[in-house]
């Protein structure tokens, strides 16, 4: 059975405040003129099971709407007054901006990989579908939201997550994080997070902490600095991949890494990314967006340090051909943390990279095309890669390995395997958007994908912390 989605309207307390979620983003003007964008698409399995937010109260507004058309995302009237109030809107140039960029819901089939609803082709209403086969078990057909301590909103492509307090011991700063995946399957199903067994395998990547006489965490080391200005320079029209320059927006010190090992706690390994640090909560309440970049993480779209909770950008992808919804947290060099508008982490590059699946691993791959097809953007259902990132501003649509559901050897730390289409595939327009592993794999065995600059297939040498939030089928 195809994936069963719903259309839908819908109105929900993402706080516990009873008002509408502030938190559905302003679509810029070029978007706006397509008349193509896509959102308002609620995921009747996710709330039929009632994940959608271990942290946020439910509204009832879930009424259907009885079309086959994507409907369009209606603007709060928050968001509308702080963007009055913020003067005229900057120029469309996420490649240089500061902030999250673009989410996973573009302006065209290249740039949202939402799936269509089932009954397209069909003489019948959603109505008359039961529910996706992921409600009687995860593996199947879905959706199914991986990481459940969360509350997505599929019409503006973010999740909102618990917000955490904890500090450095010896300075007593402020550290701001969340928690998306861990190492004990047990703590995994308990708190809604992702569990990931490769995780035991990253002592030597992660800063440690206790937990003190009131169970907050005492980090012992490990800081980031958020006042840096994102900053990228593409290449040439037709090559932007690699850029000219490129400079993180955050920069962690050498013994930052999102990882973070409890020792009193039996050596619990938790994925704790910084969202902030060193300030105080009047210093980042935001929780209308607006937010200022020089105090927190680049992908904050809303945070809320009154009632806890930060709200994320989300980032398509594909796991073994299926559609995925991401974070991009953290990455170990400063050039793949300015493309991905997130963190340059220090230690985490001490995880050993291209022993994929073997004994002691804690990465797990991702395929990344650097040449992939770019031609007319958004509206290229074929549109991939890095190079077409930087050209356009929206996602590359990166391939990942295995994901829980689909497989065992899930973890949130990604190394970044970089393929280039050879001058003779693309000669014989062979280019296509690639979303499954083995399919990648087989063209490099057959010579038409190679390393970067027609180098050996492998590990580029670095990783990313990608943590999976939802399968959307």
């Amino acid at each position: 059975m195809r994936t069963i989605l719903q259309s839908r309207s819908f109105d929900y307390d993402d706080a516990g405040r009873g008002e509408t979620s502030p938190f559905r983003q302003t679509k810029d003007a070029t978007k706006a003129n397509t008349g193509r964008i896509w959102g308002s698409l609620l995921l009747t399995a996710v709330f039929a099971g009632g994940v959608l937010g271990q942290t946020a109260t439910q509204g009832a507004g879930t009424t259907m709407i009885a079309t086959h058309k994507r409907a369009v995302a209606a603007t709060p009237e928050s968001v509308k007054a702080n963007a009055q109030a913020s003067g005229p809107a900057p120029a469309l140039s996420f490649n240089s901006a500061q902030g999250p960029g673009a989410g996973p819901i573009g302006p065209g089939p290249g740039c949202d990989v939402f799936p269509a609803p089932a009954n397209i082709g069909t003489k019948v209403s959603l109505s008359y579908f039961g529910p996706p086969p992921s409600t009687d078990n995860p593996s199947l057909v879905g959706p199914e939201q991986l990481l459940k301590s969360g509350t997505i909103d599929a019409a503006s492509g973010t999740i909102t997550l618990p917000l955490y307090l904890g500090y450095i011991k010896s300075t007593k700063k402020n550290v701001w994080y969340i928690l998306t995946d861990v190492d004990d399957s047990g703590v995994a199903a308990e708190l809604g997070l992702n569990y990931s067994a490769k995780l035991t395998f990253a002592a030597n990547g992660a800063r440690t902490a206790n937990f003190d006489k009131n169970n907050n965490l005492a980090f012992d080391a490990g800081t980031v600095d958020f006042r840096p200005i994102r900053k990228i320079v593409p290449g040439p029209a037709g090559a932007e991949f690699p850029p000219v320059s490129a400079q993180p927006g955050s920069i962690g010190d050498k013994d930052y890494s999102p990882l973070v090992r409890i020792l009193n706690d039996g050596g619990t390994i938790y994925n704790a990314s910084i969202i902030a640090f060193g300030t105080k909560a009047s210093e980042i309440n935001f929780p209308y967006g607006n937010v200022d970049y020089s105090k927190v993480h680049d992908q904050v779209v809303a945070i809320d340090p009154v009632n806890m909770t930060v709200t994320l950008n989300l980032i398509n992808g594909f796991s073994f051909g299926r559609p995925v919804w991401y974070l991009s947290m953290d990455a170990s060099i400063p050039l793949a943390a300015a493309i991905e508008h997130n963190t340059f982490a220090p230690k985490q590059a001490v995880l050993p990279l291209g022993n994929d699946d073997s004994f002691s691993s804690p990465i797990e791959r991702i395929f990344i095309a650097t040449n992939g097809v770019e031609a007319d953007s958004c509206d290229n259902p074929k549109r991939q890669g890095l190079s077409a990132d930087l050209a356009d501003g929206y996602r590359p649509n990166n391939t990942l390995g295995g994901i829980p559901t689909l497989a065992l050897d899930y973890s949130p730390i990604w190394d970044a395997n970089l393929y280039t289409w050879t001058p003779d595939a693309i000669s014989h327009d062979y280019q296509e958007q690639l979303r499954e592993e083995f399919h990648i794999l087989t063209l490099v065995q057959d010579g038409l994908l190679t390393g970067p600059g027609g180098q050996p297939f492998g590990s580029a040498g670095f990783s990313i912390n990608c943590p999976i939030a939802i399968r959307l089928d």
